[in-house]
């Protein structure tokens, strides 16, 4: 499940990053309401987080304008402002739901998921290729009915594998479905990555699901293609 958390308290970002991640999401991050905006509209993502007050673009101006282009992803506005008018002009903007700052992280990570259940953009928790079972609600990956231990990026990465079964994507691609636009890393770590995905998701298995289209990218198929 892929997060963006559009916040300016830099200390709050580092935090948030770090803990939703330790739970399974995969977190992207902007510090005002235009890089937000323009993330927002330009990327897939499960569910978003807005500040309401933001530099750049408030969080309502921000959520009235995905709005207004037909983002239908789940929006969290987080405040530290206080008043029931608040809350009720964020669900005016279209906002899904509202949580007050100071949060606990196990209400927010609730409701974040909570959101994903709920939205009609919700897709089906279970990926599936071959004998190998992503199951994103409950956060599980299978392969022959044995359950396979994935670290949160591991499973980011083979979650965008799996939503674009058949489809080569390049080590760009992955960087930015995976780690964002705004990692600085080289696209190495892909390679790095893909490699501890093959030992844990085919290696031990007859039939291998990755592939290496050499020159482009990466490819994950029902059958082994030889």
């Amino acid at each position: 499940m892929r997060i963006l958390i559009v916040e300016d308290d830099a200390t709050m970002v580092v935090y948030l990053k770090k803990c939703l991640e330790a739970e399974g999401f995969s977190v992207d991050t902007a510090c005002d309401g235009l890089v937000g905006l323009e993330k927002a509209l330009t990327q897939h993502f499960d569910a978003i987080t807005l500040d309401i007050m933001l530099p750049g673009m408030n969080g309502y101006e921000v959520c009235r304008e995905l709005r207004a282009a037909q983002v239908d992803a789940p929006i969290l506005m987080l405040t530290a402002k206080d008043g029931e008018y608040d809350e009720a002009d964020a669900f005016d903007y279209g906002a899904d739901d509202f949580l007050r700052k100071p949060f606990s992280l196990v209400v927010l990570s609730a409701r974040l998921r909570s959101l994903i259940r709920r939205s009609g953009v919700a897709r089906s928790s279970l990926l599936a290729a071959g004998d190998l079972v992503l199951d994103e609600a409950a956060h599980r990956v299978t392969r022959a009915g044995m359950e396979i231990e994935l670290t949160p990026r591991e499973f980011a990465l083979l979650e965008v594998l799996l939503r674009n079964k058949g489809q080569v994507l390049d080590r760009t691609q992955l960087l930015e479905k995976v780690w964002g636009y705004d990692h600085l890393g080289g696209d190495n770590l892909v390679e790095v990555y893909i490699g501890y995905l093959r030992r844990k998701v085919d290696d031990p298995f007859p039939r291998k699901l990755i592939h290496t289209v050499r020159g482009v990218g990466y490819r994950l198929e029902d059958e082994d293609d030889g």
